[in-house]
């Protein structure tokens, strides 16, 4: 293969940001998709919708994840397949597609990442498992936009897993839809199967902890999502417990359907339609970065000299040892920034790190690791790889300054 100026591995809202937005400041790009589309967990767990993206500042509604984002909502609205949170996936993956012609970026899907080469703390190249055996890729910097820092941890980078002290991470989720359910039926009745649900999940009659039913409509008539399984004490980064996870939600899966049809109207004439084609990850790696993004920065609202992305989602945690969920809403109007500092692994010197497994706490990554967070996260990697690029220097050289007149230059909005 030719060798690139940005290698992006992953190939979900970050990675695609990153790509288009290094793509756009001239540099040559690829990215390496495990899957065969862009979208990464909005296509492959069925993660949806997107979460609140958005705060009233001044008497006025803002969007904080903004740039990049606001393209790709404008671009699911015109194909009548979004209303700023709900979407269609398929036109998604359509829209990411053209957007990587648009701007001139290389795809290759069905590669999954196994090995870097680094030499003198700098990765040469990856080394790919594809179906044609295994493809060596080069490029000067690197973005890692995996979800699970794999990258940064072949290569050798500290990395963190879960909260401290007992390195659990927030639970898995197998995402999946009923069809052919009559909506408003099945809306009216969800006391009645919140009271049933309650009084089995107390009387220990489920094998899924989760405290309630968690639901949304969908853009498609007669069509409800379910983000409701959940999968605790199991390793997303270990294969025999991602495998286990699997095996379990989908259990859950089966139990919970069959207890809706027992307690819940408008089911009677439904089907399960999907299951998401793999297991949703809320937490798995982090890497050690410049900076350490913790829980208390964005209780604060901390607005950083560094800012390079914004947001105001809730402190969302799901309970890694069971029932329960904890959840902190910050206050209208506020919210924290994200420095850039964060992207910036030790251990190597030509890597970037785009999406939920930057450097934070387990309490910071419960709110940021939203699609539209990640995706202005994955946009200021892109363009901080792009000045590198053109100016010669590390990604730890380059000007911050440059970098966020960059960002706002093309409407992304970083606080400060």
């Amino acid at each position: 293969m030719k060798k690139y100026d940005v290698a992006v591995i992953g190939g979900g809202f970050a990675g695609a940001a990153a790509a288009f937005a290094a793509a756009r400041e001239g540099a040559s790009v690829i990215i390496v998709d495990k899957s065969n589309c862009l979208g990464g967990a909005a296509v492959n767990a069925l993660v949806h919708p997107f979460m609140r993206f958005s705060a009233k500042i001044d008497g006025k509604e803002v969007d904080l994840s903004a740039g990049l984002f606001t393209d790709i909502l404008q671009g699911l609205a015109k194909s009548g397949s979004a209303d700023r949170h709900k979407f269609l996936e398929e036109e998604l993956k359509f829209l990411l597609n053209d957007m990587a012609e648009e701007y001139g970026v290389d795809l290759l899907f069905h590669s999954y990442l196994f090995k870097t080469n680094v030499t003198n703390g700098r990765i040469d190249s990856v080394s790919l498992a594809t179906r044609a055996g295994v493809i060596d890729l080069e490029a000067d910097l690197f973005i890692d936009a995996t979800g699970d820092a794999q990258l940064a941890y072949l290569a050798g980078c500290p990395t963190v897993l879960g909260r401290d002290p007992d390195r659990l991470c927030q639970p898995m989720t197998l995402c999946f839809r009923l069809g052919n359910v009559d909506v408003e039926r099945f809306w009216k009745s969800r006391p009645e199967l919140a009271r049933a649900h309650a009084e089995s999940l107390a009387a220990g009659e489920l094998i899924n902890p989760r405290e309630n039913i968690l639901v949304f409509k969908t853009p498609v008539p007669n069509v409800l999502h379910f983000n409701t399984t959940r999968v605790v004490k199991k390793d997303p980064t270990d294969p025999v417990d991602l495998t286990r996870a699997e095996i379990i939600a989908r259990k859950q899966v089966r139990e919970i359907y069959e207890f809706m049809k027992k307690h819940a109207d408008g089911l009677e004439n439904s089907f399960l339609m999907m299951t998401a084609p793999e297991i949703g990850v809320r937490e798995s790696r982090m890497i050690v970065g410049e900076y350490l993004l913790t829980e208390k920065d964005c209780l604060a609202t901390t607005k950083f000299e560094d800012a390079i992305a914004a947001c105001n989602y809730a402190i969302d945690i799901h309970n890694p040892e069971g029932t329960g969920t904890s959840i902190y809403n910050f206050e209208e109007g506020t919210y924290y920034t994200i420095p850039y500092r964060c992207l910036i692994p030790k251990g190597v010197s030509n890597v970037l790190v785009a999406g939920r497994c930057i450097s934070s706490d387990h309490g910071a990554q419960a709110s940021y690791r939203i699609m539209p967070t990640v995706c202005s996260i994955g946009e200021a990697a892109g363009v901080a790889a792009g000045i590198a690029v053109k100016d010669g220097v590390s990604v730890r050289e380059i000007s911050v300054k440059k970098l966020q007149d960059t960002l706002k230059a093309n409407n992304a909005f970083i606080g400060i």
